[in-house]
């Protein structure tokens, strides 16, 4: 396919960072032959920029900046609001588009399979990023912060995130564009101790030493770490050897270890070695019952927790669990079950595993890959996935005119989003963030966010 080639019609599914990297690529590659629709489920684009980014890492929102210019540029239309699976479906995009990009991500949380887990006060971290982040599927969320200790399971950002969010003051959260309704409720909370709980070691551990020292940066909150707790075998240190990251997380630890408390009124506790296996309470979760594990060298190299037989049990009333996302079946897609991805080659979607290429259909970021990397990793696995479309033979859909899919939706009573609502949305958003001290105050409503944007 060359830049003299007819106009061809691309649907990209999803204006998070893959969405966006994969609207940026095909431009940039095919020019003025390609216009690209951009469908997202919600009036506001961004994804996981605007509702997981935690709210006190404003830098790392300062990206969007880059996506605003493909929302510009006239090849690209924003068709917000319009969900996919409803108000679309796959037949209905490869009617009207040569190809489609899927960059749905994998916004569901993985389970910790353990008794107990659905327990009131038993929350995923998914959950609670949304519900702070301002995402109106999840602004009712019901989070009690009545509780003395909070448990959250898992050593990513996340559970740092999470974490961070729970021991701060609003004092240090009231500069950010944390949701209206979190820094309410988080103002009233009781919560005194924080454990962050990992199953491995601390070499294992997946967090980035950025976030691991800005633990020890909190106003209200002192840092327990067990010094028997940070002993890897010989296995572990030699399978960090010459990974950055890791040694420096051991040492930060090592460090944090060695501090004394200072009687600030929240603690926050790192443990490892530890995995679920229960939570327990009476109509809502009151302690997690601990397997304590040691660590065992596997044939393969891998480090793996093997349990003791010996357990440990904490008081705690609220619980996260943050280990790790997984992307939920499309309908008309072909779903590996076992990694929770899209089968595909390279961004071609596969029919299973091994199958043959599916004609016009692709996936990017972490619906194709699986969640891992940063969101900068998305930019090189849509530009991937836009060369394998350039190199297809595209099927011809029976409709390609632009204005036929806003025919379709108009007869469905759907009215997309435009891109220059959200401009006027995102001026609103930021002047009432300007009048506060804040870089915006996000409007958590679809139907707040509509009349905003007029």
């Amino acid at each position: 396919m060359s830049n003299s080639a007819p106009a061809i019609r691309v649907a990209v599914v999803g204006a998070g960072p893959a969405g966006f990297y994969a609207a940026e690529a095909l431009v940039k590659t095919l020019g003025d032959a390609v216009s690209v629709d951009l469908v997202e489920r919600l009036p506001a684009p961004y994804g996981l920029v605007r509702y997981g980014v935690a709210p006190d890492h404003e830098k790392m929102k300062s990206v969007t900046r880059l996506y605003d210019r493909t929302l510009a540029d006239p090849r690209v239309r924003f068709l917000g609001n319009v969900d996919f699976g409803r108000d679309l479906t796959l037949e209905d995009l490869r009617r009207h588009y040569h190809a489609v990009i899927l960059a749905v991500g994998s916004a569901h949380d993985r389970r910790l399979g353990v008794p107990g887990e659905d327990l009131p006060g038993s929350l995923s971290a998914t959950e609670f990023v949304a519900w702070y982040n301002s995402h109106p599927d999840y602004r009712e969320l019901e989070v009690p912060l009545d509780a003395k200790t909070a448990v959250v399971i898992g050593v990513g950002n996340v559970a740092i995130d999470v974490t961070r969010v729970l021991a701060k003051t609003v004092a240090e959260l009231s500069a950010t564009d944390i949701a209206d309704h979190a820094l309410d409720h988080l103002a009233g909370s009781t919560i005194e101790d924080i454990v962050i709980v990992g199953r491995r070691g601390p070499a294992e551990s997946k967090f980035t030493t950025k976030e691991l020292r800005e633990l020890g940066e909190l106003a209200n909150a002192d840092i327990v770490v067990r010094e028997e707790e940070l002993h890897p075998i010989p296995e572990s240190l030699a399978a960090i050897e010459g990974d950055v990251n890791a040694t420096k997380n051991l040492e930060v630890l090592r460090a944090f270890a060695k501090q004394a408390p200072t009687g600030k009124p929240r603690r926050v506790h790192i443990r490892f070695l530890l995995s679920p296996l229960e939570l327990r309470g009476n109509g809502r979760v009151s302690s997690v019952v601990l397997a304590k594990n040691r660590l065992e060298a596997r044939p393969d190299g891998s480090i793996a927790a093997v349990a003791t037989g010996e357990t440990e049990e904490l008081d705690a009333q609220l619980v996260f669990r943050s280990v790790g996302y997984r992307a939920k079946p499309l309908a008309g897609v072909p779903f590996d079950e076992r990694r929770a991805v899209v089968p595909n080659d390279r961004g071609r979607v596969l029919a299973g595993a091994g199958g043959a290429p599916v004609p016009g259909l692709y996936v990017a970021g972490w619906v194709k890959r699986g969640p891992s990397g940063v969101i900068g990793t998305n930019k090189a696995c849509a530009m991937e996935t836009v060369a394998r479309l350039v190199e297809d033979e595209l099927p011809e859909p029976v409709d390609p005119r632009p204005e036929a899919v806003l025919e379709l939706l108009a007869a469905r009573g759907v009215k997309p989003f435009t891109a220059q609502q959200w401009a006027r949305l995102d001026a609103v958003e930021t002047a009432a963030g300007a009048a506060s001290g804040r870089p915006r105050v996000k409007l958590a409503d679809v139907g707040a966010m509509l009349d905003a944007a007029g």
